[in-house]
């Protein structure tokens, strides 16, 4: 019996370019798979887009603890990063543009200045405009 659809779930065109990527790079090494790998996908995309936890995944999809074994290792290894990074530039080539980006955009407020002056310069900035509003 089919499980029902959750709005999670990959498309069969996303799991076909995604399944490429994975059964390549997941290799033949260790227990055999007992659950579908495109369920154990399915179960990473469920608590990663809905922001569950990993316990209150449905029953119908793989165990928890499988899905999240997975996901474990797969950043670990950097099999996450690799994927996304060959996503990126498969989808940048197909809609014509360059493999990698060249710009960054940076935000200003996370990014550590020096202070020139430090806390006590402003604090000093203060006090002296705020005696002289009091002498006036």
């Amino acid at each position: 019996m089919a499980r029902p659809r959750y709005p999670s779930d990959l498309t069969d065109a996303q799991w076909a370019r995604l399944e490429a990527l994975l059964v390549k790079t997941e290799g033949k090494l260790g227990r055999p798979r007992t659950h579908p790998l495109r369920e154990i996908v399915n179960g990473m995309l469920y608590v990663l887009r809905g922001g569950n936890a990993w316990r209150m995944m449905p029953h119908d999809l793989p165990p928890w603890a499988s899905v999240y074994s997975h996901f474990r290792r797969w950043r670990r290894n950097g099999l996450i990063e690799r994927v996304h990074d060959t996503l990126r530039e498969q989808t940048r080539l197909a809609a014509g543009r360059e493999r990698s980006p060249s710009i960054a955009v940076i935000d200003s407020q996370s990014v550590k200045t020096t202070e020139k002056g430090g806390h006590g310069a402003t604090i000093v900035a203060r006090r002296s405009t705020g005696a002289s509003a009091i002498s006036s």
